[in-house]
């Protein structure tokens, strides 16, 4: 009986944390240069007039792309990108940009 409750336990842990493990640094850093650099930076950290993303956990990262598609998070260029980003996209920019050191 315990054994079939772990067993379960660690199949809800695997989907859940499977999308996660898919995330593709390399392919994240790949999409950043592609969109995210010009206004945030290489690596994230943004300057005066774009907030810094560098360091964002990766749920909350991935909760305001979510938004930005649903057109909820006001910002006309972040809608236009978003919604250019594929589920897999925006986990690999997610985890991309979750490496660095948050901005203080």
């Amino acid at each position: 009986m315990i054994t079939t409750k772990l067993s379960f336990l660690f199949f809800v842990g695997t989907l859940c944390a499977g999308p996660l493990l898919a995330a593709d640094v390399e392919a994240g850093k790949a999409k950043s240069e592609e969109l995210c650099a010009d206004c945030h930076g290489d690596e994230g950290y943004g300057d005066d007039a774009f907030p810094s993303i560098a360091g964002m956990p990766v749920e909350e990262f991935t909760k305001a792309m979510q938004e930005y598609k649903e057109g909820t998070r006001d910002n006309a260029r972040m809608i236009k990108i978003a919604k250019k980003l594929s589920d897999a996209e925006v986990a690999d920019l997610a985890a991309y940009f979750a490496q660095f050191t948050p901005a203080e």
